[in-house]
């Protein structure tokens, strides 16, 4: 059971946990409704790195972090962002505007006043294999997550001594093998990558029957 958190993953429990961004203010933004009706359509955000493709939606159950994501992912914030920490077997992670710069030691490091995104850890999604999260600093279950830091979870059994503790919001439908690939980057001591892991993101609204038929994913 979790035979891959050996000690190289204690050293790194602080995970997300020493992760990487500064605290700032929540996140202004409307109370979802009680029972909103479900559109047939969704988002399909696809992230375009040199190791390949990858594609994602998000869940309609985390409305505050899918909303807050999709607003960045379409106004160009991720655009020129990098993974900036990757760790093999474990979980890329990336998302942080002072990857923008030319200078790799801020990465990670956020900016003050930056904002936070309230936790949303009611629906119990689970840190599968390509599950969507929310990096944020280090704290109980509950404590607000990271504006804009992200993680894509690629350990191929899942990271569940995360569940309940980082909101995950989405989930990877098509390009599991391009994680896979950014993961085995070579790195610094710090788990940055020594080679280009950039990204541009780009949102696409699609019937879910076609993304089910495209890309295999079911809707419950």
């Amino acid at each position: 059971m979790l035979s891959f958190l050996n000690s190289r993953f204690l050293r790194f429990s602080g995970l997300l946990l020493a992760l990487l961004w500064l605290a700032g203010p929540a996140l202004a933004a409307e109370k979802p409704g009680k029972h909103p009706h479900k559109s047939k359509k969704d988002e399909v955000v696809t992230i375009t790195t040199t190791q390949g493709v990858i594609r994602l939606v998000l869940f309609d159950d985390t409305p505050l972090h899918k909303a807050n994501f999709l607003q960045k992912a379409k106004s160009g914030f991720y655009d020129g962002t990098s993974f900036h920490r990757i760790i093999d077997n474990f979980m890329i992670q990336g998302g942080d505007i002072n990857s923008k710069d030319a200078d790799p030691s801020n990465d990670g490091m956020g900016r003050a006043n930056e904002g936070t995104v309230p936790a949303e850890l009611g629906p119990g999604h689970k840190h599968e294999y390509g599950a969507v999260a929310a990096a944020r600093m280090g704290g109980p279950a509950g404590t607000p997550s990271s504006i804009s830091q992200f993680y894509l979870v690629e350990n191929h059994g899942g990271a569940h001594f995360l569940d309940g503790q980082y909101t995950v919001f989405g989930q990877v439908i098509q390009g599991l093998d391009v994680i896979d690939k950014i993961a085995k980057l070579p790195k610094d001591e710090r788990d940055h990558p020594t080679v280009d892991a950039k990204m541009t993101m780009k949102v696409e609204k699609l019937k879910r029957k076609k993304i089910s038929q495209l890309y295999g994913f079911k809707y419950e």
